[in-house]
């Protein structure tokens, strides 16, 4: 079976009711292609708001530690699919970039891809796991 990779933006993860569709979507691709990884951004507006959080201390906050912050928009929507995949009786994992093996190279703010280790999504997948990566 093909390895079938799935976006959603913002928008498509914006409220819980959106997220229980995606999954929805998710679990019926599931059932046709077998290997699913997931990519989502954070829910909605998060990053817009996460970045005017950081300007309202500083015009110029530290690029390294912004992208720390809007990280975690993405690990938010990540969790809340897995979680409502799971419980939807399909086994999920979520994971970070990091956690996934994903390099990229030290341009905070623009950082590009130079290689991705694709063992940990291998092997999850073989444990019969929808794999929800987040997209920052």
């Amino acid at each position: 079976m093909s390895l079938i990779v799935q976006k959603f933006g913002g928008s498509s993860v914006a409220t819980i009711e959106r997220i229980k569709e995606v999954a929805k979507r998710i679990v019926k691709t599931k059932d046709r292609w077998q290997k699913v990884v997931v990519v989502v951004s954070a829910m909605g507006k998060t990053t817009n708001e996460l970045i005017e959080l950081a300007h309202k201390i500083t015009p110029m906050p530290c690029e390294r530690e912004l992208d720390m912050l809007i990280s975690t928009g993405e690990q938010v929507s990540s969790a809340i699919l897995s979680i409502t995949l799971n419980s939807l009786g399909h086994p999920t994992v979520s994971l970070t970039a990091q956690q996934v093996g994903i390099l990229t190279d030290t341009t905070h703010t623009k950082a590009r891809i130079i290689k991705i280790n694709t063992k940990r999504i291998e092997r999850e997948i073989a444990c019969g796991k929808i794999v929800v990566v987040t997209g920052f």
